[in-house]
């Protein structure tokens, strides 16, 4: 996974450049940088097409684009758009043209894992999104002055010039179940929301929902064979897009229905060599001072 980073001084400051996610990004560390905006990018590359990205991306209106994910409608995307061949574009570029062609409307048609930036300058805007489930994040921290922005809580902590409280909030969301989307542990910095974008003007937020689940929607069959070859084709459909990649994969195995499921397709998919992925390696987890933690006969 890639990581971004990013600050926009409001009153016009120059920006500094800064490293400190140099650990994520061990193929990679480039930068954008404006009159008083600066964005990171800390690549790591899993597909080929990533490692021919150049990012941040400006494209032709200005814009400047960073993007940490993997699309999985390439195919689809490119034939909407009007791009010839989806093998010949990266990741960001294809994001680019969407967001050229359809603006925030571009958001909900961005299927896979994602977190994207893109910078405005024409109207001085600010756009954060993250895909529909929230697999990747992004935070972000506005002050009166500035807004700073980044894939991980690190340098949004460090390079603030203050300290920050415990969000109790946060906290009692762990106790009892799990902590709103939008929340941190740390008061004055959020997450941005899953099928959500941020959009920042003039040191005014406003966040807006671009997908949404349709309760209504049902699927009806007359027999359950035929649910379950449903169910077999959309997850072998799942698995074969997270194994786009031309390194060899890790899946957590436990030894459970779920993961046991994952790995058994990856393994089916990567030997009919219907995937880039041509190897599937496996990690568990196991304490033998906790007797209720040792997974060891499961995964065997």
């Amino acid at each position: 996974m890639s990581a971004q980073f990013g600050r926009w001084n409001f009153d016009g400051r120059p920006n500094d450049a800064v490293t400190l996610l140099s650990p994520y990004g061990p193929d990679a560390q480039t930068s954008h940088v404006g009159s008083n905006i600066s964005l990171l990018y800390f690549a790591f590359h899993v597909t080929k097409e990533s490692r021919q990205e150049t990012q941040p991306l400006v494209t032709q209106s200005g814009d400047v684009i960073t993007w940490d994910g993997l699309l999985d409608n390439r195919g689809q995307l490119t034939k909407e758009i009007g791009l010839v061949n989806s093998d010949d574009y990266t990741d960001v570029q294809i994001v680019a043209a969407a967001w050229a062609l359809w603006g925030t409307n571009s958001f909900a048609k961005l299927l896979g894992d994602w977190a994207l930036t893109i910078w405005k300058p024409s109207e001085q805007t600010l756009f954060l999104a993250r895909d529909f489930i929230g697999t990747r994040h992004l935070y972000y921290c506005v002050g009166q002055d500035h807004v700073a922005w980044s894939s991980v809580l690190d340098p949004l902590i460090v390079l603030a010039g203050c300290s920050f409280q415990l969000d109790e909030e946060y906290v009692a969301g762990w106790l009892s179940d799990f902590p709103a989307a939008h929340l941190t542990p740390f008061v004055g910095i959020s997450a941005v929301l899953p099928a959500n974008y941020v959009h920042i003007r003039n040191g005014t937020v406003r966040t807006t929902r671009y997908w949404d689940f349709r309760p209504g929607h049902t699927i009806d069959y007359q027999t359950d064979r035929e649910y379950e070859e449903h169910f077999r084709s959309l997850l072998a459909t799942s698995v074969k897009r997270r194994l786009r990649s031309d390194t060899p994969i890790l899946a957590e195995l436990s030894g459970g229905m779920d993961s046991s499921s994952i790995v058994c397709v990856a393994d089916s998919i990567v030997a009919s060599g219907c995937a880039p992925a041509t190897r599937i390696d496996t990690v568990s987890y196991y304490q033998d001072d906790e007797p209720a933690w040792d997974e060891r006969p499961y995964v065997a």
